[in-house]
């Protein structure tokens, strides 16, 4: 079977590098154009590029698929696979041939884009990968499989991600082996039970102390990557990418800064909202006494 796989970031490549580990015939990686990165704004290759080139699999970096029909046309593929794309495949490309996605969550809870920073956003216990059928709606193609996968406390986005994506890899080898043999079944979603998560911005991932503090830790657990969680201190902008909710309880208001000693905490709604790891602007990302013995505090509230 040949397959023509789409995906760019990390998820994607998790199961890139699964299918060449196990020999599948990848004849094609379609993947997001180059982007601006870092403060210079310089254009950056997605990794994904250089994991296909290495296995000498071409790379397409198409703007529009819809451009591109007479393109696909000429490849000589069987199976399209998805995982992570970031578009919406349209009617014309998925005629040509079947394509099925790998998606990190149990449909149809969470259809779209963002539904790793969702699950932890919430606060579950419990999420999943489903292996389904791509159609042009939003992820409500029919199930080939899935399976529930415990959201453990101290997980955060990149650690459910590398998780789910290994789970996504061993079912999606499961249903490529049974479409290959024909005994392949599908089963049609509950489309009244489905719920859609949006596409995450980067004030999204600002820390508002007004909100319970275990709300507080799970936003920070969501957005411990791109964007990271943040908060400003007077003119400050300090990222978070770890913390935890602080066993004590004090009458200080929301926003006041409780200690800056040893631990670096911060009075939330409900409860202490404690900093494990941070990193002011400019600066290094680092555990949080090491930041507080090197910075120094113009105002002891964060800014509301």
């Amino acid at each position: 079977m040949k397959i023509l796989f789409f995906g760019t970031p990390r998820f994607a490549e998790i199961i890139l590098q699964g299918l060449f580990d196990n020999n599948f015939d990848v004849v094609g990686v379609v993947c997001q154009n180059d982007k601006p990165a870092g403060r210079g704004n310089k254009m950056k290759t997605p990794h994904i590029v250089e994991l296909a080139r290495e296995k000498g699999v071409p790379v397409y970096q198409f703007e529009k698929i819809r451009e591109h029909i007479e393109d696909f046309k000429a490849m000589n593929y069987d199976l399209a696979v998805t995982a992570s794309y970031g578009k919406i495949l349209p009617k014309s490309f998925l005629d040509l041939k079947p394509c099925i996605n790998v998606h990190p969550s149990m449909l149809p809870k969470y259809r779209g884009a963002t539904p790793i920073q969702s699950a932890l956003l919430n606060g579950d216990t419990m999420t999943g990968v489903t292996i389904m059928k791509t159609e042009v709606g939003m992820d409500d193609g029919d199930i080939f499989v899935q399976k529930e996968v415990e959201i453990l406390p101290e997980d955060d986005y990149v650690s459910l991600l590398d998780k789910l994506a290994n789970v996504g890899l061993d079912l999606l080898i499961e249903t490529l082996h049974k479409i290959e043999d024909g005994n392949a079944v599908r089963t049609p979603q509950d489309d009244s039970k489905a719920t859609f998560v949006k596409l995450i911005q980067k004030e999204d991932a600002l820390l508002d102390f007004s909100m319970p503090v275990q709300s507080l830790v799970n936003k920070v657990r969501a957005f411990c990557e791109n964007p990271v969680a943040f908060f400003h201190l007077g003119e400050d902008r300090i990222k978070v990418y770890k913390a935890k909710v602080a066993s004590m309880s004090t009458d200080a208001p929301v926003g006041q800064i409780i200690s800056t000693k040893k631990h670096f905490q911060i009075q939330a709604k409900d409860g202490v909202f404690e900093i494990l790891k941070c990193q002011a602007a400019g600066g290094k990302v680092m555990d949080a006494s090491s930041f507080l013995n090197g910075y120094r505090f113009k105002t002891m509230a964060v800014s509301l």
